[in-house]
């Protein structure tokens, strides 16, 4: 349930409202991101920090944006991208459909992976990932979102000190490190797309358009909470920065130093707890593990309930055919409705197969280029609804805010490009 209304929204922004931020921020660093980002230190060393430092300056301009929609015009995101056209409709629906299948799958395998190495010969590792996707379904299903905010909370503690002390136990070099600010590009073939991939690849997923259902939910549902929700989305980005940062740190110093190569999926954080054992101890690998599981579970319980949102609205749309506000969302109806809970069993159940039976060949593909259109999806729309009277005056994009958004929407549609260029086409067909 909502914690408070705009009218009582408090005249001065705090860190004790901060909380929306923290779930965004937590959600959309999974263990993918951090194992690209430790990847690129052990590849490169120091040398794409700023890229890092720029890719998180770049979601926070998207998510300030989707969280002003929502606050300005008390719409919630998905009745914005309704106004648009009705092409914003099937390629939601159509994206949400097939997105959380692969995806499922995915986060309960990767949430799975550092428990089965913290308690190896207990079960394999498709059962580790079911159990964790039943126990994001349960906690998700039977709590509001006040609980959740907190429970992330809380898992976001672990993510910050296990990845700060990693950093900090690599012993890293200062000066190698403020070098890496300095915007230049590594030696190697691909170079630009590398580092174009680092500045789009980590926190950018379908939780920043999620961020203003977070938002709403929270409570903060006018233009009063506006400075507050600007705080608090630049205390998550500032958190996810904290993250990448560390892991790249890890990866240079402990990494890139050594010669040593790691995988580049989620296994690849399983090859760094067998390195951190052999270097530090068996305490160090096994609080790494830990941090692990923290960065991957955020991931899956954010998801099941920040999409499983997303989708309640659109279905509350399409069904009532007005406006959808969020002051329906501070309600909490959308989390009691049979749309979110129909979708959280969507994200469960149907991905067990894939878990069992492997992925089929052609849906990876069109998962992945559905993954690769939606942020600049997600870019483009922003820029539309910002710039247009559906947007009161006083909240329209400014020059910066049109510059952040057209800098996200090229960059998203670029690597959307090459994932698409990437694809094996001919096996496809």
């Amino acid at each position: 349930m909502a914690d408070t209304t705009d009218n009582s929204a408090p005249r001065k922004s705090s860190w004790k409202h901060i909380g929306p931020g923290i779930v965004v921020a937590a959600t959309g660093v999974g263990a993918g991101d951090l194992v690209a980002t430790l990847v690129a230190g052990a590849n490169f060393g120091h040398t794409l920090l700023w890229a890092a430092v720029i890719g998180c300056v770049v979601k926070i301009a998207l998510a300030e944006a989707a969280g002003r929609w929502h606050l300005a015009t008390g719409r919630t995101l998905f009745d914005g991208w309704a106004s648009i056209g009705g092409w914003t409709t099937v390629f939601f629906v159509v994206y949400a459909v097939v997105w959380g299948f692969v995806y499922g799958a995915a986060a309960m395998s990767s949430s799975g992976l550092p428990l089965q190495a913290l308690f190896p010969g207990v079960m394999d590792l498709e059962w580790w990932a079911v159990a964790t996707g039943l126990a994001g379904l349960v906690f998700v299903w039977f709590n509001r979102y006040a609980v959740f905010e907190k429970v992330m909370t809380v898992l976001v503690g672990v993510m910050f000190l296990v990845t700060v002390y990693l950093a900090i136990r690599v012993v890293p070099n200062l000066g190698d490190l403020l070098a890496g600010l300095l915007p230049v590009l590594p030696d190697g073939q691909d170079s630009v797309l590398n580092t174009l991939g680092l500045i789009g690849g980590v926190g950018g997923t379908i939780t920043l358009a999620a961020y203003g259902y977070w938002v709403n939910a929270k409570g903060w549902t006018g233009p009063g909470w506006m400075k507050i929700m600007r705080l608090d989305n630049r205390v998550a980005y500032a958190t996810t920065g904290v993250f990448v940062v560390a892991m790249l740190i890890v990866g240079a110093e402990l990494l890139h130093s050594s010669g040593i190569a790691i995988a580049s999926g989620d296994k690849g954080l399983v090859q760094l707890g067998d390195i951190l054992e052999r270097e530090y101890g068996a305490a160090t690998a096994k609080f790494f593990l830990i941090g692990f599981f923290a960065t991957s579970f955020t991931s899956l319980i954010g998801v099941w309930h920040g999409v499983s949102l997303m989708f309640a609205d659109f279905v509350a749309r399409y069904r009532t055919k007005r406006a959808t506000t969020g002051e329906e969302v501070a309600e909490g109806r959308r989390e009691k409705s049979w749309a979110f809970r129909g979708y959280l069993l969507w994200l469960t159940f149907p991905p067990i197969v894939l878990l069992f039976q492997g992925q089929p060949f052609r849906l990876i593909i069109i998962y992945g280029v559905l993954g690769a259109a939606f942020m600049p999806f997600l870019a483009l729309t922003l820029i539309w609804l910002l710039n247009s009277s559906r947007t009161p005056a006083e909240w329209r994009n400014g020059i910066w805010s049109n510059a952040m958004l057209a800098v996200a929407g090229l960059l998203f549609l670029v690597l959307c490009v090459k994932q698409i260029w990437d694809q094996p086409w001919a096996d496809f067909f």
